[in-house]
């Protein structure tokens, strides 16, 4: 299942060649991850109120075009891989107006227990929440 957002860009996110800078690009991936999750029934306060966290431990991104200030971005998250412990998502973003795609990324996350700051198997509450988002 792909979530998509849309998300403008705002002048801050530009650099002095006055395009994106690359590493918002790694943000909005979040935003995208965040949206998935709402979507499944999770909310990060949710996990975080019941001691875990969801750290990146991978991360990539393949630049293909820019974006510029006031550009609308369409974020598609698309789940790629869950076990208890950990989960992959990859990510497409493209210009709203133009269907232009600007860079493909992946995600890599871990299940950490806020408590000890290790990794950790997953609630079945959440996991079974996330497991029916991928088929």
């Amino acid at each position: 299942m792909v979530t998509t957002v849309r998300h403008k860009v705002n002048f801050y996110d530009t650099d002095a060649m006055a395009v994106v800078h690359h590493s918002n690009y790694i943000r909005w991936f979040e935003i995208g991850r965040v949206e998935f999750l709402r979507e499944a029934g999770i909310t990060l306060n949710q996990l975080m109120d019941d001691g875990y966290v969801f750290p990146i431990t991978e991360v990539s991104a393949k630049y293909v075009n820019s974006a510029k200030f006031d550009d609308e971005l369409i974020i598609e998250t698309t789940p790629e891989a869950l076990t208890k412990a950990k989960m992959a998502f990859t990510y497409r973003i493209l210009r709203a107006s133009d269907d232009t795609l600007l860079v493909t990324g992946r995600t890599q996350n871990v299940f950490t227990s806020m408590e000890t700051g290790k990794i950790t198997r997953l609630p079945e509450n959440y996991y079974n929440k996330l497991k029916a988002m991928l088929d």
